[in-house]
Order: structure tokens, then C-alpha cells, then sequence
């Protein structure tokens, strides 16, 4: 699996989670919310540093990552983080 982060989606989570340079962003399985490939469940984010890492995607300094417990989620597909202009927030697609 790979992660591919679109550059305004970056900067977007860097400002709402106040990620400096060298934190880490984990995308995170939980229960709840709507997803298209494992219902019953979605993707959140938290701030933590990297560790037991499947796959990762570096922007300004910043480490984005999903961790080997979460991998299950994406089924072996990739995770695009795309950025929404028209609702300042971003977008993920599994493919």
C-alpha cells in the first residue's frame, strides 16, 4: 500500500492539527462513520510519532503514516488524501 497526499491537503491537516516539523500524522481506523470499502467504520487522524509502520508519505517535515494494525482497513488498496477547496477540508480515496 502507498499513501499519496495532495500538497493543499497537507498544508490543511499541518494547520488544523498544528503539526509542526517532525511530528507525525497517523491515519486511523475507527469505529463509526461511513466508508466505502469497510462499512461500519472510517478513517480518522491523530498526531503521534511513527511506529509498526505499513506505509508513510513525508510533506514539509511532516510524517503521514498508517500503522500495521490499521493496514486490514485498506484491504492492500492505497489512500489518496485529496484537499476540498469549496469545504476548506479534505477527502480520502481508497483504490
Amino acid at each position: 500500500m502507498k499513501i499519496v497526499i495532495d500538497p493543499q491537503a497537507a498544508k490543511w491537516m499541518e494547520s488544523v492539527l498544528n503539526v509542526k516539523e517532525g511530528d507525525g500524522v497517523r491515519f486511523r481506523v475507527r469505529y463509526g462513520g461511513h466508508s466505502t470499502i469497510q462499512p461500519g467504520f472510517s478513517l480518522g487522524l491523530s498526531v503521534e510519532q511513527p511506529e509498526n509502520v505499513v506505509a508513510i508519505e513525508q510533506h514539509n517535515g511532516r510524517l503521514y503514516f498508517v500503522r500495521d494494525d490499521d493496514a486490514w482497513y485498506f484491504d492492500g488498496r492505497d489512500l489518496y488524501v485529496d484537499y476540498l477547496n469549496d469545504e476548506d477540508g479534505v477527502d480520502y480515496r481508497i483504490e
